[in-house]
């Protein structure tokens, strides 16, 4: 049994890719896109004509409207090969808009729904992680539209998640571990913090300790990983979305895999429950320096390839 087998065991694989035409090589339950992810696609050759065909069809319309319906346009496409849901985000632009998120988010369910898609069993809407981004989530939810909290570096940011009721949430392994290195700079011992000791791993598992002691339905999806070592640290987890250039490296090695994650042992934990107003939960974010740098970093980027991918559609309109 390869490595990527092996983790089918206990963890829901996700494919982290807007590249569809690479989903039957490794036949993910689910898949998640993002606006990079869009972007990086729309510049492929084989890709680009999507990006075209739908700018011709809907000219005239807003560009927002258009992104759109590009974005649902990959994820019908998608979900014609996957078993599972795929994650559609949210304009980073809007992350701390609620009512233009929840507007946002329901116009692409309708464009979802109009391609005949069950977008209750399976669609997520992405959503970044901010307070009034978890608040629209909260809105979204009571409306039968399942959520997907993105860009998530905190515990906050977890438990404010839990208790809005989305469906899933996406801690970001890779960046936290990259905030961490950096700042240790030369001091940095890369063996002494892999595995178990990765500050992005440990992340994650006290999320999952904390949500299944307390029964808390939300799933923990762990993202944006770096290195095959921090996706078998988090063996267990409920689901891991992961690029196909490391389920690639998965599917090639046969070494064994360890069960690193157990809801089991994690439901008899002793963490005490916590709970935040929003005042609370801005400051517990702001006391933590990581992720309040890579949130922020992370919508910048986010809204900047959205911008680019903007252009594009400008461009392929003339």
């Amino acid at each position: 049994m390869n490595q990527l087998d092996a983790l089918r065991q206990w963890t829901t694989v996700v494919a982290d890719t807007g590249d569809f035409k690479q989903l039957s090589v490794s036949k993910p339950q689910d898949a998640t896109t993002n606006p990079s992810l869009i972007l990086k696609a729309v510049q492929k050759p084989e890709y680009r004509p999507l990006l075209d065909e739908t700018v011709k069809k809907h000219a005239g319309k807003p560009l927002d409207e258009v992104i759109d319906r590009l974005l649902v346009r990959f994820g019908t496409e998608i979900l014609s090969i996957i078993p599972g849901r795929v994650s559609t985000e949210v304009d980073a632009r809007l992350s701390f808009d609620t009512a233009a998120t929840i507007a946002r988010g329901e116009r692409i369910v309708a464009l979802y729904k109009a391609e005949g898609i069950d977008t209750e069993k399976r669609l997520l809407i992405k959503v970044a992680s901010t307070w009034e981004g978890i608040e629209a989530a909260r809105a979204l939810e009571q409306k039968g539209i399942r959520t997907n909290l993105t860009l998530l570096f905190s515990f906050a940011q977890a438990v404010a998640c839990g208790a809005a009721g989305v469906q899933l949430i996406s801690p970001f392994v890779g960046r936290i571990y990259d905030w961490y290195k950096k700042s240790a700079g030369a001091k940095w011992d890369e063996a002494a913090s892999a595995g178990a000791n990765d500050p992005g791993v440990k992340s994650v598992r006290e999320i999952f300790n904390y949500y299944k002691q307390h029964g808390i339905k939300t799933e923990v999806m762990g993202a944006s990983f770096r290195n095959v070592g921090q996706i078998k640290a988090l063996a267990g987890c409920d689901l891991l979305t992961i690029s196909p250039e490391l389920l690639a490296e998965l599917a090639a090695s046969n070494e064994p895999l360890e069960h690193a994650l157990d809801a089991k042992a994690a439901a008899k934990g002793d963490a005490p429950k916590v709970s935040y107003d929003e005042a609370g939960f801005r400051f517990a974010l702001n006391e933590d320096a990581m992720a309040t740098e890579k949130l922020a970093e992370g919508i910048r980027a986010f809204a900047a390839d959205a911008v680019k991918l903007e252009k594009l559609m400008q461009e392929s309109g003339k």
